[in-house]
């Protein structure tokens, strides 16, 4: 079974339990229960293998190996599979239909996520931004107006929930009336940064917060570098803000790098501790960041609808996307004669807000298409 494009696979609670199961485990991480699952077929299937068929899997260490025959579970699933329906917490398994699409083509998707709150379709458009916990107000003010613009234009922020440029980057999200996700590096139950509880609530209620870490997994530091992946993996592209020149940010940047995203940088003061890790990542190409449109042509080109062909010409039998309401009054307004934003705002009577949001969407999805000087046109079949 190829989980990762597995589009139709809908999980009963016996097989999310199974999951849950190799999740508990201790000492059977995400990579070792991926290459159980891969070789079996299913989660149900690893639990009923025998201790021969076990040791025939490939690439499997001896103590994976030992901890799954042992069923060791930290906790009991099916206790744990209550409490998560209690908390109002859903449990996402790779092969859902709605498990989030860039992340299940990194090379180590988690097996399963947790989340509170919603992940959508159009969380596809995401951005990730990271940096230091001991930001500067000057960065932390550049982040908040940098992440409100990206989330006007219809673009999902993604960050870690920790103090400083994670939480600014939030904030900006939220004020820019857009939607945001946040990755954990404990337990969902867990108030981790405290200082944050407010802003998780408004965070849950406007995008998600997600891990892949069970109930009651504290914050330890080495649950941060496999967080970082998450971060890297949901977005087409990380921005670093401010970051020391060893930080988690790299490691996000790193990650990033690996799994084929855009890297951003912002610059900063020259020798200053803060500038040091975006320069470093600037010197090594990462695309420099000024403003919200830096980062939005870098990330157009990385849409390509799977109702567009590589050559432009829309595909006979493919589905025609969805539109919004905003979406489609504003493509009613355009044809193929290029029209201005400022024209396009005055005739619906809209703020520039909500055109803009509403052209990135559809441009995104293959269905206008921006020309110089902030005009736009209707894409017809490939063609203007």
């Amino acid at each position: 079974m190829n989980m990762q494009t597995e589009d139709n696979l809908h999980f009963s609670e016996p097989e999310r339990i199974a999951w849950l199961t190799l999740k508990l485990i201790a000492d059977l991480g995400n990579r070792s229960i991926l290459r159980l699952v891969r070789h079996f077929g299913s989660p149900t299937a690893v639990l009923r293998a025998s201790a021969q068929d076990i040791d025939a899997v490939p690439g499997l260490r001896d103590k994976a190996k030992q901890a799954l025959l042992r069923r060791n579970v930290i906790r009991a699933p099916r206790m744990e599979w209550d409490c998560l329906k209690n908390e109002g917490i859903r449990m996402l398994c790779l092969g859902d239909p709605d498990y989030p699409v860039n992340l299940a083509n990194i090379p180590d998707p988690p097996v399963a996520l947790f989340v509170r709150g919603r992940i959508e379709p159009r969380d596809l458009v995401s951005i990730a931004i990271v940096g230091s916990r001991a930001a500067s107000p000057m960065g932390m003010a550049f982040t908040e107006k940098l992440s409100m613009d990206l989330a006007q234009y219809g673009v999902t922020i993604v960050s870690g929930l920790a103090v400083g440029i994670d939480s600014a980057a939030h904030r900006g999200a939220l004020k820019g009336n857009g939607r945001t996700l946040a990755v954990l590096g404990c337990g969902l139950d867990i108030e981790y940064p405290q200082v944050n509880s407010g802003l998780r609530k408004d965070i849950a209620a406007s995008g998600a917060l997600m891990t892949e870490f069970p109930l009651q997994t504290p914050p330890a530091p080495g649950h941060f570098p496999q967080r970082n992946r998450i971060i890297s993996g949901l977005a087409l592209g990380v921005v670093v803000v401010e970051a020391a020149h060893r930080s988690g940010s790299l490691i996000t940047a790193r990650m990033a790098l690996e799994q084929g995203r855009e890297v951003f940088a912002v610059p900063g003061i020259a020798r200053h501790y803060r500038s040091e890790g975006p320069h470093r990542l600037l010197k090594e190409g990462a695309k420099l960041v000024e403003s919200a449109e830096d980062v939005l042509e870098e990330i157009r080109p990385l849409i390509r609808p799977s109702w567009i062909s590589d050559s432009g010409q829309e595909r006979p039998m493919a589905p025609k996307p969805q539109l919004s309401r905003d979406e489609d009054l504003l493509l009613k307004s355009l044809d193929e004669s290029p029209r201005h934003i400022d024209d396009i705002c005055r005739s619906l009577s809209w703020p520039v807000a909500q055109v803009t949001a509403s052209l990135l969407s559809l441009e995104l999805k293959g269905i206008i298409k921006q020309l110089p000087g902030m005009y736009f046109v209707h894409f017809r079949n490939g063609t203007c």
